[in-house]
């Protein structure tokens, strides 16, 4: 992408007065390390801002500066009342929850994406958008270094967590070199890998493990397709008392499965609500383009959706209805 962007969106966030920040629903390392080196940022600016997701931070990122700014409900805070709205790692409008007010934005609103998904729609004014990167983080730093701001150690701490994070710890082959180079600069910028492994990695409860472990009991491998699948039901899911993060990782775990072209992971959120993950570790797979055919999206590696239909076993076997 051209410096132009970047410097685009720095002129206008220091023209502006009041700054709203967003990222995704289910939040992530990377949006919500993107946020936190955000308020950081701004902060030093001494630009008032409001940071919204539509869901609590994960209880695995608290060590991130600022996390405890981070609001879960609309009613905090006016729309209209912010001239300048930063969409972080959202992919597409819908990931924003706040599409209604975006598509009615008022006169002298400016909204800046920062982002690194393929391309879904266009509701930016400024569109920082690098597909390919490894992490929205990835491309928060391009923006930091194009404009020659300072990357101090909190903001060094939070793009490394995204970037480590999104890039299952330099795992995925979105990882590039020049992905390295940056986390090596970030580090003798100051950010903590230790920390950053340990909260988001090892924390993993003995019932947590047990549910990976009845993940692990369910695969199957649909031999005509080289499809290796699991399925979570709702009770097993509700009977383990496990949150949302400490499942983080079980589906590029279940993908090293040898001989395999991808690994679908499909669990029961709701009655009448299926969530997939989509992985694969081997080159020339793209499993975006199923999650796309199947109403998700993502990346070519890793990649999810949502179902709105049942899970039931009948003689044994799994089936969607």
């Amino acid at each position: 992408m051209e410096p132009v962007k970047y410097r685009q969106a720095y002129e206008a966030t220091k023209k502006a007065d009041k700054i709203l920040l967003v990222t995704h629903d289910r939040p992530d390392g990377d949006g919500l390390a993107c946020v936190c080196a955000m308020i950081e940022f701004l902060t030093g600016l001494n630009k008032p801002c409001f940071a919204f997701c539509q869901d609590p931070p994960p209880h695995q990122f608290s060590f991130l500066p600022h996390i405890e700014k981070i609001r879960s409900d609309k009613k905090e805070f006016n729309f209209a009342d912010f001239d300048l709205i930063i969409a972080l790692d959202c992919g597409g409008l819908n990931r924003t929850n706040l599409a209604k007010e975006i598509k009615t934005k008022r006169a002298g609103q400016t909204i800046i994406e920062f982002d690194h998904h393929p391309k879904i729609d266009s509701y930016a004014d400024i569109e920082v958008k690098e597909a390919g990167l490894s992490a929205t983080a990835e491309t928060l730093y391009r923006f930091f270094k194009t404009n020659r701001l300072p990357i101090n150690k909190t903001v060094a701490n939070c793009l490394l967590t995204g970037i480590m994070t999104d890039t299952a710890n330099f795992f995925h082959d979105s990882t590039s070199d020049r992905t390295i180079e940056i986390a090596s600069d970030l580090l003798l910028r100051g950010a903590r890998f230790p920390v950053i492994h340990d909260s988001t990695w090892r924390n993993k409860s003995l019932p947590a493990m047990r549910l990976w472990g009845e993940a692990i009991n369910n695969l199957k491998i649909n031999s005509a397709y080289r499809l290796a699948y699991s399925v979570l039901p709702l009770g097993k899911l509700a009977d383990a008392d496990v949150t949302e993060e400490e499942l983080e990782g079980l589906s590029s775990f279940l993908a090293n499965l040898e001989g395999v072209n991808a690994l679908l992971l499909l669990r029961e959120e709701a009655r009448g609500r299926l969530k997939g993950s989509l992985r694969t570790v081997r080159s020339g797979v793209d499993i975006s383009r199923l999650a796309q055919l199947l109403g998700g999206g993502g990346h070519p590696k890793a990649s999810g959706f949502t179902l709105d239909f049942n899970l039931e076993k009948t003689n044994g076997r799994w089936q969607i209805v």
